[in-house]
């Protein structure tokens, strides 16, 4: 049996929860507990309280509230506090606790959290989340790494979630996240560039069906609206993740031209607070050139 703590209970965290209450012959022993940096904000405290009352969570005033005594530790920050996230929650960790890092970092950044993690005596598992939490929630396919990360897949099974190994060395599954991101979110900032750019000159529809023609196995004006959407809501989150991407490839001696362009794009439609739901593509266009600085 299994007590878990969420360090970080944004969308990830809150599809996790959702979905584990479904699983039937649940492992966990007892209520889930969260830590969130938002609980400090007197702007975000009560969207995260009413969160954690709709998903029976207790939270935590401090980090050592909620990790204390748990058995596994799911980190589900933003890329660019996973680091800070993995001291904040080391002093606390019991011996042989599970630290399941989930954010998408660089490897370098995961063995250096690792080492903050394993010097406390708890054990840590490089996961990569590979697709959006919505909607599979918890059956969102995982990738894990490291040593421990046999013991991960096995709880994780037991939650109902769709792990599997990638290696025995952390950096090694979050190596497979950050590469793939290279291809999905520099295809997303393409797409923008691309399309705003059409629009703005007034032949819109003449580039889509050019690019219909050419690779007619993808539906670019379904794709292109699902890409803008993606950068809408989730554009300043991707951000931080292409950051990490970028490092990533430096790391492999490699220039990061792309990734790091990619970070501005995602940045930019991401910081204009927007919403595309329910939107067609010429729609979403339109709204982001609206807000979209000269």
């Amino acid at each position: 049996m299994s007590t878990i703590a969420l360090i970080g209970f944004g969308e990830a965290a809150q599809a996790f929860a959702a979905g584990w209450k479904t699983v039937e012959n649940s492992p966990i022993q007892a209520p889930l507990a969260t830590f969130d940096v938002k609980i400090n904000s007197m702007d975000d405290r009560p969207a995260l309280l009413d969160a954690c009352t709709r998903l029976d969570v207790q939270y935590g005033e401090t980090p050592r509230e909620a990790t204390g005594g748990k058995s596994a530790v799911f980190s589900l920050v933003t890329a660019d506090r996973a680091l800070e996230a993995a001291g904040m929650a080391a002093p606390h960790l019991d011996a042989g606790a599970l630290y399941l890092d989930c954010n998408s970092c660089s490897p370098a950044t995961k063995v250096a959290a690792a080492k903050i993690v394993e010097e406390a005596g708890a054990r840590y598992v490089d996961v990569a989340v590979m697709a959006p939490v919505y909607p599979a929630r918890h059956r969102t396919p995982l990738l894990l790494a490291g040593s421990s990360a046999a013991a991960a897949e096995v709880l994780l099974t037991g939650l109902g979630m769709d792990a599997h190994i990638a290696g025995d060395k952390v950096g090694q599954a979050s190596s497979i996240k950050m590469l793939r991101s290279v291809m999905i979110k520099g295809f997303e900032a393409l797409t923008a560039e691309c399309v705003l750019a059409a629009r703005r000159a007034g032949v819109e529809e003449a580039v889509l069906a050019s690019l219909q023609a050419s690779d007619p196995g993808i539906d670019w004006v379904a794709r292109s609206s699902y890409n803008l959407e993606r950068m809408m809501v989730h554009g300043t989150r991707r951000a931080a993740e292409m950051e990490e991407v970028a490092v990533t490839l430096r790391d492999l001696g490699l220039p990061d031209g792309m990734a790091s362009a990619a970070v501005d794009w995602q940045r930019r439609i991401g910081n204009l607070g927007l919403s595309g739901a329910d939107l067609s593509l010429s729609q979403r266009i339109d709204r982001i050139l609206e807000r979209l600085p000269s």
